[in-house]
């Protein structure tokens, strides 16, 4: 056993059944980003609440995501589900989501719950704030549950806002810092539904500012991306 092995937490899989294999075969893997414009492509908007901030050894305890289709937030396509995590122990991060052990307990089983999940996801991209943590969360909560490689692309708000808006000045704003700045209003946060809505509507404002800037596409998003990540580490040195 190597070092990280030992620091990862020990999960105990739940063996799948056949209708589970069955599911979890059919699950598409993420599709190849391409011209269609913004406003034509189905976007899985993902918030996460875990157990920390240790990417090795903390869970996912809750997620929420919405959907964004045909250019608007589409309230009929809700995900919210909380993850049964038996062995939980009481943590400071209660205090900012505020999932008691009692409810996590009473969560839904890994494997469905995250079956559920990506069938939701379907092939569509996912969009997060901060998302490289969710989607390190996300692919280690798939691959211990599922045993199932996560190969879904996944945009980061936290980048799209900064480069679109760098007359902001925000540049390693956080999600309060956005919304404050185009005036939304958040009714809950560090709630995962609440956080995954007040994301998708950032990006629909983000998704008019890049239309303007001739950026409409997810692949030419991904694209201006790489070369501002490319310009913002020169500049860094």
């Amino acid at each position: 056993m190597n070092l990280f092995q030992w620091l990862r937490p020990v999960v105990k899989k739940t063996p799948l059944d056949e209708h589970q294999k069955q599911r979890l075969a059919a699950l598409p893997g993420g599709a190849v980003l391409d011209e269609r414009p913004l406003r034509q492509q189905r976007w899985v908007v993902l918030d996460l609440e875990t157990s920390g901030l240790n990417m090795n050894r903390d869970q996912v305890l809750s997620i929420g995501a919405v959907v964004i289709e045909d250019g608007a937030i589409d309230l009929g396509q809700l995900f919210e589900c909380t993850i049964q995590r038996v062995d939980h122990k009481l943590s400071p991060a209660v205090l900012i989501h505020g999932l008691a052990p009692s409810a996590i307990a009473a969560g839904s089983e890994p494997v469905a719950a995250l079956l559920d999940f990506m069938e939701f996801v379907g092939d569509s991209p996912v969009l997060a704030f901060h998302a490289p943590f969710d989607q390190h969360m996300l692919a280690r909560a798939l691959k211990e549950s599922l045993d199932y490689r996560l190969q879904h692309t996944f945009f980061d708000v936290a980048e799209i806002a900064p480069m679109l808006c760098e007359q902001a000045n925000l540049r390693k704003a956080g999600l309060d810092d956005w919304t404050r700045h185009f005036g939304l209003h958040a009714e809950e946060r560090h709630h995962a539904s609440a956080d995954a809505l007040v994301t998708a509507e950032l990006a629909l404002i983000l998704f008019s500012h890049a239309r303007r800037q001739g950026i409409d596409s997810p692949a030419r998003l991904e694209q201006s991306l790489s070369q501002w990540r490319r310009r913002m580490q020169t500049h860094s040195f």
